[in-house]
């Protein structure tokens, strides 16, 4: 993809696009007819199992009101709990955030929230159960961009750890 058709894309998916380059990442992303605001929507567009998208789930940590990002397969649902305990100092707390936290700290949109170019870097976790996949595909910035890469990737291009951060028979 050439400077000029970067120009017109959205500003999310352009900041995701540029991270993507910049750290060699083979697959620029594609822009999908229909939104995909849920991981079920992207799965279908591109034909995929539920699994295989890597949704980006953001928390609010209390009281310092740092992000934290958690991609977790699509058919997964996460602990919150295993969570707070890897990212939380004793007695802090972890929160739900709300569409205007998450637009704010990521510079994405609810249903666009990509692993990759924030506005604030994020406090990020990248659940196991995504390395059971050769490819998956998560969010760029958009809820209508997504890009194709290998779980190894998301290590590489974060630089998060991996963890076990699913509920128990959340499948």
């Amino acid at each position: 993809m050439g400077d000029a058709d970067t120009k017109a894309l959205p500003e999310g998916v352009q900041r995701v696009t540029q991270v993507l380059r910049d750290k060699g990442h083979p697959h620029a992303p594609v822009m999908l007819s229909d939104a995909a605001r849920t991981a079920q929507q992207a799965a279908d567009a591109l034909g995929i199992s539920l699994g295989q998208i890597a949704k980006s789930i953001i928390f609010k940590r209390k009281p310092d009101a740092a992000a934290v990002l958690v991609i977790t397969s699509g058919d997964r649902r996460v602990d919150e709990k295993k969570v707070q305990a890897l990212v939380c100092a004793d007695g802090q707390k972890l929160g739900r955030a709300d569409a205007d936290f998450v637009k704010a700290s990521t510079g994405f949109s609810i249903g666009g929230v990509s692993p990759v170019g924030h506005a604030v870097p994020p406090v990020t976790l990248i659940d196991r159960d995504l390395l059971r996949f050769d490819e998956i595909w998560a969010a760029a910035g958009h809820p209508h961009g997504v890009f194709r890469l290998h779980p190894d990737d998301l290590v590489h291009l974060t630089g998060a750890p991996v963890h076990d951060v699913v509920a128990q028979g959340a499948a």
